[in-house]
């Protein structure tokens, strides 16, 4: 009887919570009314929206007008940085700052900006994935509407800066930006300590549902919508409010940061335990961002020999789900933008695969994955056609 899968793709998504369902599903039946209704399906729904909104603003350390919901991480990347950049443009600030490394939804939006008259700049990283805090110094001038760095990359898992990133761009009038989808629920979260001016969250990345989302709009900051045609969230994000899912959301944050300290010892253990153990059966293996700080369950990694198509379909074959890096990316041949700007070598980054654990994971899991690595490896180095 062949033994049941493996799912180490937690970074790409992860299963909706049953508490999240539960509390959800009523919005979709007999709470079933549009927020912005006068009559009591409608009050009924504007209750539940409000007060979700006041549970996620309590998660960031927030207030409830501060919270401005999306269809997620990539809507709300691209409200903060294109939206807090055309905002500024009568002020006669054009400048853009970012890094190489970041999610495509920050870097397209900075493209984006750069083809409406701004001025694009990335700041180098170091073959860490580190953001170089002298290259910061030297792109944050006083021309910078926005810059915008990840708290962790969401292929490496390394974490940035962003507390001294936060204080560059104070001092530059600039405002900040983090994309914090793979921070929540991983890391101290909270924007009464860094002075963020938007924060990006993705609810799929912690127990909710696809397509739900928020960006923190700190108090005085001004922003620029997407959308137009409503007054909804203080015309910041116009549209019938998704009131089931914003409840979600709110559900899946809670429970994310009451387990956030106890759960993350439990993925480093098992990440580590993956990490060492995979070094061991393959000893030319690289693990990218090994060296510095990183989030507890990412693991990032390339085998020499390989590419990511054929490790991917070997390990696929073999009933465990990973990835090549980000789940966006998928079906990409090209070597990941993330580690050629880490100055990782084409043929290695080429061969990049992602190991993300999270709540399905056991020990005796990752034991088996272990045991399986090195045939698999063989296996993918003869797809491949080499050694």
């Amino acid at each position: 009887m062949p033994l049941p899968p493996i799912y180490l793709d937690h970074a790409a998504t992860t299963p909706v919570r049953p508490e999240v369902l539960e509390a959800m599903l009523p919005y979709f039946s007999a709470k079933f009314g549009n927020a912005s209704s006068t009559h009591r399906w409608g009050r009924e729904a504007r209750a539940a929206i409000d007060a979700a909104r006041e549970r996620i603003a309590e998660c960031l350390g927030a207030n409830a007008d501060e919270i401005c919901l999306t269809s997620g991480g990539t809507e709300a990347d691209n409200l903060a940085v294109l939206g807090g950049w055309r905002v500024q443009q009568g002020s006669g600030r054009r400048g853009i700052v970012t890094s190489p490394v970041e999610h495509k939804a920050v870097l397209a939006s900075a493209h984006q900006a750069a083809r409406e008259g701004g001025i694009e700049r990335l700041i180098a990283v170091d073959p860490t994935g580190v953001v170089n805090l002298d290259s910061a110094r030297s792109h944050i001038r006083d021309d910078v509407a926005v810059v915008s760095v990840m708290w962790v990359n969401n292929e490496t898992g390394v974490i940035q800066p962003v507390a001294e990133l936060a204080a560059l761009a104070k001092h530059a009038g600039a405002v900040f930006h983090t994309d914090a989808v793979q921070a929540f629920g991983k890391l101290s979260v909270d924007t009464r300590t860094i002075p963020f001016d938007f924060l990006s969250v993705s609810g799929h990345k912690f127990g909710a549902p696809k397509s739900i989302g928020a960006v923190f709009v700190r108090r005085g900051t001004p922003l620029a919508p997407l959308f137009f045609g409503g007054a909804q969230d203080r015309g910041r994000r116009p549209g019938t409010e998704n009131v089931p899912y914003a409840v979600a959301l709110a559900t899946a944050m809670e429970l994310a940061l009451a387990e956030r300290d106890a759960e993350g010892t439990r993925l480093r253990g098992l990440r580590d335990r993956l990490e060492a153990a995979l070094m061991a059966a393959v000893p030319d293996l690289v693990v990218h961002g090994r060296d510095v700080a990183r989030v507890p369950h990412i693991l990032s990694l390339s085998v020499p020999g390989t590419d990511s198509e054929s490790m991917l379909m070997a390990l696929d074959l073999a009933g465990i789900a990973c990835s090549s890096g980000s789940a966006c990316q998928s079906g990409s041949v090209t070597p990941s933008h993330v580690l050629s700007a880490m100055g990782v070598a084409p043929e290695l980054g080429s061969a990049a695969i992602r190991m993300s654990v999270g709540k399905l994971t056991t020990d005796a899991q990752v034991d088996r994955v272990a045991e399986l690595f090195p045939s698999l490896v063989a296996k993918a180095r003869a797809m491949a056609g080499r050694f």
